[in-house]
């Protein structure tokens, strides 16, 4: 895949695996069993180091927590197998529920500049000017270390903090933290030889990035609907917000607009993420008839019409999930 793409997480990976200890006639502990559970799950995809979070959830998922259960010892086979099992389902359910969302940086996108001279004198040309704040013509090598910041993710270079020694040691070598100034046609010779390197060591060894983008595929929206108590609630702030109202009584708008104003804490995309929530809400809101008796609705019809509503957006965000960029 490019770099800078995104891939979501959301645990097909770990479903598809069927997990081995590597020693299964040997007595094992629970911190085994997690650490080889970790590994495999790492493996699949594509190396991340799993969340702190992630495991800890995965973990309340099973009735454990890491402490105990690392200090469980499993003298049978199938019992440590079926442990390690769970908790590997546990993390794809985690998954399945909040997924990840990761840009995996292989070095093609850099690959793609370097092989491009008009590109990348472009590239080149913009990051020195971007740099030059005092517009002097010339920048100091270190400057090197700010330009593939600039460049980030989006153009396939990892964070610092996230590529362990690759970054520092790359730059070490072609001894770009030094202070001697360049001009931009050096500036621009050493950013190539380092882009080169990083290009090449990212083919031998992709860095995984996780990104602050937030995955609605109606997962939440689908708990809610299943908690008979928790959709009464819902229904009934719904319908007390309908009678309060003096606009007319039962009307779509007002259920959409309370949906666009507490639609996130039921699972819903917010309604200003992107254009393509206000489409997912125009397709809903279209085929919703919602007829009155009498000027009112009685509250077991309008109980029928607010799950339908609900359902209807579980379906879609299942089918088309909406990405919303928590940095946005």
């Amino acid at each position: 895949m490019a770099d800078g793409g995104l891939t979501v997480l959301d645990g097909t990976q770990l479903r598809a695996i069927d997990p081995r200890l590597p020693n299964p006639n040997a007595a094992v502990n629970g911190a085994t069993i997690l650490h080889v559970a970790e590994s495999i799950a790492s493996s699949s995809l594509f190396g991340l180091s799993l969340p702190d979070n992630l495991k800890s959830s995965a973990l309340k998922r099973i009735n454990a927590d890491a402490v105990s259960f690392s200090l469980t010892e499993f003298h049978n086979e199938e019992e440590a197998s079926s442990e390690l099992r769970n908790y590997i389902i546990a993390l794809a359910d985690e998954l399945k529920g909040d997924p990840l969302v990761v840009s995996v940086l292989d070095g093609s996108a850099l690959r793609l500049f370097l092989e491009d001279e008009d590109d990348f004198a472009m590239l080149a040309e913009s990051l020195f000017t971007d740099l030059d704040t005092k517009d002097t013509g010339k920048l100091s090598k270190n400057e090197i270390r700010n330009a593939l910041i600039h460049m980030g993710v989006e153009m396939g270079v990892p964070p610092f903090e996230e590529s362990g020694d690759l970054l520092d040691g790359i730059l070490k070598k072609h001894n770009a933290e030094g202070e001697e100034e360049l001009g931009q046609a050096q500036f621009a010779q050493l950013l190539q030889h380092v882009l080169q390197d990083l290009a090449d060591a990212l083919a031998k060894k992709h860095v995984v990035v996780i990104q602050n983008i937030k995955v609605i595929n109606g997962s939440k929206l689908r708990k809610v609907l299943s908690d008979e108590a928790v959709l009464n609630v819902v229904i009934e702030r719904m319908f007390q917000d309908q009678d309060a109202s003096e606009d007319g009584k039962g009307s779509k708008d007002r259920v959409r607009t309370f949906l666009e104003k507490n639609g996130p804490e039921l699972g819903l995309p917010p309604s200003e993420a992107n254009e393509a929530v206000v489409l997912l809400y125009d397709q809903i809101f279209a085929g919703i008839d919602i007829k009155m008796t009498g000027g009112k609705l009685e509250r077991n019809e309008f109980g029928v019409i607010v799950k339908d509503i609900l359902e209807k957006f579980a379906e879609q965000l299942e089918a088309n999930p909406i990405f919303h960029d928590l940095e946005s």
